[in-house]
This record gives C-alpha cells, structure tokens and sequence, in this order.
C-alpha cells in the first residue's frame, strides 16, 4: 500500500472553529453556517486532517455520509478501519468507495446530506494499483462535482513537500497527487490547509 496517512484520531468538533475565512467564528456560528458545495481539507500525515474535516461536516444537521476509500488489505489497516467507524458513532453512514467514487458521490449526494470522502490520495493509489486510467478517473471525478446535489468534503494528503521518492511508482504516485489535488482546490470553494492539528484557509467561499 502506498499510503495510509488519511487514517488519524478523532478531535472534538470545536477543532472547526476557523473554517472559513474570518476565524474569530464562534461554533455556534460555524453550526448554521451551510457549507459550500465543494470543500477540500489537505495536509501530511498525522496533521489533524482527518479529525478537522469530520468536525466540519458534523457541524451540519445531517444525514452524514463517510465514503471510505481505504481497503482492508492487512490487519493493521482493519484495525485502523475499525476504530474510525468506532470514533464515528451511530449517526454516520458508511459507504466504501475504493475504486468508483464518482459514482458512489452520484448515488450519496442529496440537498440535505453531507458527505465525507476520506481520502483521495487512498483512492488514488486504489486506482494506480488496479491499473485503471488514473488521468481519465481524475478527470471523471471533478468534472462530477459541480452537478452533485449535496456538499462533500474532500481530505487529501499533500505529499509533495518531502524527499523525491526513490522508485518510480511512488514517483508517480506523488506526481498525480500533486495534479489532483491542484485541480480538486480548483473546483473547491474552501481550501484548508492543516498542519500540527490548525488550520490555514487558502481559499474562502466568495
């Protein structure tokens, strides 16, 4: 497996207090705030990503819907599967979303549901490893999102700021990251950047 670093431990939802541009918003303000159509939550491993984003979506009235992309491939990863559904609760849905998720976003995405993917970078080194068009799924999937019914919270891995991996797939790998998650922020109204469990806003609803 390429990489595993979307799965992390929970935060409480008072962890979402910044969201957006101005971040003197209190929680209670931040809970009748609806979010934008797009949102995309970036960071490295074990930043806080993960728990930001769950606590961003909860901050919504709900139905909430986590499309797992992650697959089960060892006993550590079920183990680490497990305790997220765990840390989750009763109110979430999950779905698993390894290979198509464009069409699991199509099927999940309702005006009064919002949904979390975690994480495209798991997605996509899904579709790397089934030697699936990674350029066509990429493309198929943003094109998706401006016809979604609903808002989806994206989090991704931002791991292009390390050493120049030594073999080719992994080069690869972090190569089509890098234009995923470019094109992701492009179609995104919010972008958060989080490092060290805080967030940075790079881009606000307009």
């Amino acid at each position: 497996m390429l990489h595993l670093g979307c799965l992390s431990p929970r935060h409480p939802t008072k962890f979402v207090a910044s969201t957006f541009a101005n971040p003197s918003h209190s929680i209670k303000t931040m809970t009748s705030l609806p979010l934008p159509p797009v949102t995309l939550v970036l960071g490295g491993a074990r930043s806080g990503k993960s728990r930001y984003a769950e606590g961003l979506v909860e901050t919504q009235a709900g139905p909430w819907i986590y499309l797992a992309t992650a697959t089960a491939g060892d006993e550590e990863m079920a183990a680490r599967i497990a305790e997220h559904q765990r840390r989750r609760g009763g109110r979430w849905q999950t779905s698993e979303a390894p290979l198509d998720l464009t069409g699991a976003l199509d099927a999940a995405a309702k005006p009064d549901t919002t949904i979390l993917v975690d994480c495209l970078t798991l997605w996509l080194t899904n579709i790397l490893l089934a030697d699936l068009d990674v350029e066509n799924e990429c493309e198929k999937l943003i094109a998706a999102l401006p016809g979604l019914d609903g808002p989806v919270v994206f989090v991704s891995n931002e791991v292009g700021l390390g050493i120049v991996p030594e073999n080719a797939l992994a080069r690869r790998f972090r190569d089509a990251a890098g234009r995923l998650n470019q094109a992701a922020a492009a179609a995104a109204q919010s972008v958060v950047f989080v490092a060290a469990g805080l967030p940075l806003v790079m881009k606000a609803p307009a």
